[in-house]
C-alpha cells in the first residue's frame, strides 16, 4: 500500500485538508514516519479531536467534508459516533492513555487547527477515526 504507514497492522494515512498525503502537506522528500527528522519534538501529552464513524462510508463522508474546507469540530459534530460531541474534542492525553494504533498516529501527526486541519485516519476496535492534533506539550 503505497503512501499508507502502518500502525499495528492497520492502514494509516496523513492527509492534509487539500488531500495531500504526509505530514505538513508540503511537497518535499521527507523521510515519512521520522519524527526525529522532522520539525516535531518529543511530547509527553496532546490535545487531541477525532471523528469517531462505525462505517467506512460514513468516515468517507466525513473526509469528503473536510476536504471541500468544512471545520473539523463541525465535521465531528455532524459524523462523529461517539460522547466526544464537543467537536471531537478528547482534550489532553497522556502517552498510554489511548488506544496504541490511536496513539502512535497521533504523536506521529503535526499540530493544527480546526480551520485547516492536518488529519491521519486510522481503523481501530472501535471504528474508523479521523485524527488531528491541536496541541503538544
Amino acid at each position: 500500500m503505497a503512501g499508507n504507514k502502518k500502525t499495528d497492522g492497520k492502514a494509516c494515512k496523513a492527509v492534509d485538508k487539500n488531500g495531500s498525503k504526509g505530514k505538513g502537506g508540503s511537497n518535499k522528500d521527507d523521510k515519512a514516519g521520522d519524527a526525529s527528522s522532522s520539525k516535531l519534538k518529543p511530547a509527553t501529552s496532546i490535545n487531541t479531536r477525532h471523528i469517531l464513524c462505525e462505517k467506512h462510508s460514513k468516515k468517507e463522508e466525513a473526509l469528503a467534508k473536510l476536504r471541500d474546507g468544512a471545520k473539523f469540530d463541525e465535521v465531528a459534530k455532524e459524523f462523529s459516533e461517539d460522547k466526544a460531541r464537543q467537536g471531537g474534542s478528547l482534550g489532553w492525553k497522556v502517552r498510554g492513555s489511548l488506544d496504541a494504533a490511536f496513539e502512535k498516529a497521533a504523536y506521529d501527526l503535526e499540530p493544527s487547527t480546526t480551520n485547516n486541519p492536518k488529519y491521519v485516519e486510522i481503523k481501530s476496535g472501535h471504528g474508523y477515526h479521523i485524527i488531528m492534533v491541536e496541541g503538544r506539550k
